[in-house]
């Protein structure tokens, strides 16, 4: 099948079969491996996308529910200014990188703000349920968002709150 779809904001078009994963046309048809190929059950959230505004677990997704949608990576996202506030938080807040899990919680953040512009703690955690990470602590995380959510304000605003 012929599928169409905006993949990093570019219209793109790809023949694959329907039952594919989106992880796998990601990675083997765009080259795009920073989403990760992590479980393939869902459970650790590496694969995590956005799809039409919504975090998704790629590994999840077969090929014939893309059709027609958008979909941001990793890939897309870092080229953003938003990207830049997240990576600048997550620094500062000592965010740990082991390197597999990072477009996860990235993405998570995004999505997160995306839905909420002032998460409280409880709403932080709970934007990274659906991430398996087992390099930082909870409370880098919290931090880490709680700064992003400032940077972006700084720069949308011009001033801190």
């Amino acid at each position: 099948m012929i599928i169409t779809f905006i993949l990093n904001g570019e219209d793109v078009d790809i023949r694959v079969r329907a039952e594919l994963r989106l992880v796998d046309i990601l990675r083997d048809h765009f080259k795009l491996t920073g989403t990760k190929s992590g479980c393939s059950t869902g459970m650790c959230g590496a694969c995590s996308v956005i799809l039409n505004g919504e975090l998704v677990k790629s590994c999840l997704v077969p090929a014939f529910k893309i059709k027609d949608s958008e979909i941001i990576t990793i890939e897309g996202f870092s080229q953003t200014d938003e990207f830049q506030d997240i990576v600048r938080a997550f620094a500062e807040a000592e965010v740990q990188n082991c390197g597999f899990c990072n477009s996860g919680k990235i993405m998570a953040v995004e999505a997160l703000l995306n839905r909420n512009r002032r998460p409280s703690q409880e709403e932080i955690l709970g934007g990274f349920s659906g991430v398996r990470c087992r390099c930082t602590e909870p409370k880098a995380l919290v931090q880490a968002v709680t700064a992003a959510v400032e940077y972006r304000r700084q720069r949308f605003y011009g001033r801190s709150s």
